[in-house]
């Protein structure tokens, strides 16, 4: 679905996005993540062709980006991170005039608002909606015109937990109909969910790119701690890879005596900060050099 190769972009002088090359596969969800100012969004805008004066190559459903027409978006739909809506419109009245856009007959409206507990309000000016009506407002719009691939620039931000679970399970029905999600965001919990692939994007290049599973196998889990009660509550750690030889353990378990155990795998965020070394929402520099590359493609 996506093909990238060797592309370089910059607002500048300066290189802002340099050598990238990554492909995605139809059907897979595809996380870009990285702190402010890595180059994810504007990634994203090449994608999209907003933005065509790029080199190399960028490939989507087999158009060159910087050489798409109307039809292009025919197959493209974009969720940005702030609203497009018309503020002075219902949400409605929004859905209706984006999708008379597309030549597609557009998805039933009253099927979508419903899906994201917007159908009592549908008739309701957006100006009068809070973020996060406009943010499950903005995700249906995307889906108007059943698109194959969806871009999504953080479709979480600004909802509560029951909003957010709604969401990553539609995104997940779009996946198992078969569409291509690009999935732009800084909640490393939403990409181990979502993400089939995610890409670590620092200084405008890919320090790592693989399966957040097997990121996280990469670094391993090194111990296995566990607790019981004897006399108060007691915990003792071993090797993960030691575990069948721990005898307390194995005695603990044919008594049913175990109150917790827990392995220590690493989450996305502390890999992230070990790739980078640097926190996620900090800017790091363009000079940061890669200490982690699998699978790139």
């Amino acid at each position: 679905m996506i093909q990238v190769s060797n592309l370089s972009f910059s607002y500048t002088n300066q290189p802002f996005i340099s050598g990238m090359n990554f492909s995605v596969a139809p059907g897979e969800i595809f996380g870009f993540l990285g702190p402010s100012g890595a180059g994810k969004s504007t990634l994203q805008k090449i994608l999209i062709g907003m933005l065509r004066s790029y080199q190399g190559s960028a490939m989507v459903n087999g158009i060159e980006c910087r050489s798409r027409t109307k039809k292009f978006y025919e197959e493209i739909g974009v969720d940005f991170e702030f609203s497009t809506m018309y503020e002075k419109l219902t949400a409605r009245e929004n859905l209706l005039f984006f999708s008379s856009l597309y030549e597609k007959k557009p998805r039933p409206f009253r099927e979508l608002l419903e899906r994201v507990g917007l159908e009592g309000d549908a008739d309701k000016r957006v100006a009068d909606y809070s973020k996060g009506m406009k943010s499950r407002l903005n995700f249906i719009k995307a889906l108007l015109h059943d698109p194959v691939l969806l871009c999504l620039d953080e479709p979480t931000s600004g909802l509560d937990p029951v909003g957010s679970r709604v969401m990553k399970d539609m995104i997940l029905e779009e996946k198992a109909k078969g569409k291509t999600i690009l999935l732009t965001t800084h909640n490393m919990q939403d990409a181990a969910e979502l993400c089939d692939r995610v890409a670590f994007i620092v200084g405008g290049r890919i320090c790592a790119l693989d399966s957040p599973h097997s990121l996280i196998l990469s670094r391993g889990a090194a111990t296995v701690t566990y607790t019981w009660l004897e006399n108060g509550e007691q915990s003792a750690s071993c090797p993960l890879g030691r575990i069948s030889s721990d005898e307390r353990l194995k005695a603990l378990i044919a008594g049913n005596r175990l109150q917790s155990i827990h392995s220590s795998e690493p989450t996305l965020d502390e890999i992230f900060v070990e790739i980078t070394g640097r926190e996620l929402e900090y800017k790091i520099s363009d000079n940061l050099k890669p200490k982690f590359i699998r699978n790139v493609e």
